[in-house]
């Protein structure tokens, strides 16, 4: 596996169109709406503006990547029309991705900036004029694949210094990273991590810790955590999902979510459903 797919397959990226055409009204997320966003500016001016930061001003054609649910209001601000494309991005329920925790804030950058992504850009916006049929499911199954692109391409240019985006973009904690990810189930330990980077124990263990923001092995049980929320709500059994996501019994598993999650997985599951 390489380093995104893990992340793809366990965590299914939606993209769901909001948006196509003339900013004629601002466009409004909210952090409860539990979902990130993507919009594409083809021309004009827009200002993005969020809680506690400063309002930017976009005058040319650009992306802008919300990963996780953020308040925010983009709207236009120029004399002459804005065309944006808009959609809503989810990477599984809830916040358990910790590739999302890298992702505090906003990408912006120049559609200039990304010359690799030109072609898919430009059949984005060819479709989102074309008016034909099944346009909405194109421009969404398009928009997942350009969030795709923009996460490989955070990695490439090492965009984020901090988080999982982070430990993807370093070449040894990605092997280590990239192994955990694809098979939670096996035992791992901080030296066999630390093997798969080619570091010593000590060194891993510092160098993760300060690139990651967080230790190895708590890293090693949210991700576990997190598989394990999204197979229980599949409906599997407790008891089955603590031997997929690497736990030897049923109570060691629930200590470790609770640790997480503050209550057992059985009291989880049953307020998931209730809220469902």
């Amino acid at each position: 596996m390489d380093r995104l797919t893990d992340f793809l397959q366990r965590f299914e990226l939606r993209a769901m169109l909001l948006h196509n055409g003339a900013l004629v009204r601002p466009l409004q997320a909210e952090t409860s709406e539990g979902t990130g966003r993507l919009y594409l500016l083809r021309r004009g001016t827009v200002e993005l503006a969020g809680p506690g930061r400063r309002a930017c001003v976009l005058r040319e054609p650009s992306l802008i990547f919300y990963a996780r649910p953020q308040r925010h209001v983009l709207r236009s601000a120029g004399e002459g029309r804005a065309d944006v494309l808009g959609a809503a991005v989810e990477f599984g329920a809830g916040d358990e991705n910790p590739l999302l925790q890298g992702l505090d804030l906003p990408l912006c950058l120049p559609l200039a900036s990304m010359p690799g992504a030109t072609a898919l850009i430009d059949l984005l916006f060819e479709e989102a004029t074309s008016r034909r049929c099944g346009q909405a499911a194109v421009l969404e199954r398009l928009s997942e694949v350009l969030v795709v692109r923009l996460l490989r391409l955070a990695m490439e240019r090492k965009l984020m210094d901090r988080g999982v985006m982070a430990g993807l973009s370093d070449p040894r904690l990605a092997r280590a990273l990239t192994a955990v990810h694809a098979a939670p189930e096996s035992g791992w330990t901080l030296e066999r991590m630390a093997a798969r980077a080619g570091m010593s124990r000590s060194r891993f263990a510092e160098h993760f810790s300060t690139v990651m923001g967080l230790p190895a092995a708590e890293y090693l049980k949210r991700w576990r955590v997190g598989l394990a929320k999204r197979f229980l709500r599949e409906g599997r059994a407790v008891k089955q999902v603590a031997l997929d996501v690497g736990y030897g019994s049923s109570a060691s598993f629930g200590r470790a979510f609770a640790q997480i999650e503050g209550i057992t997985p059985t009291a989880w599951l049953r307020g998931s459903h209730e809220v469902a």
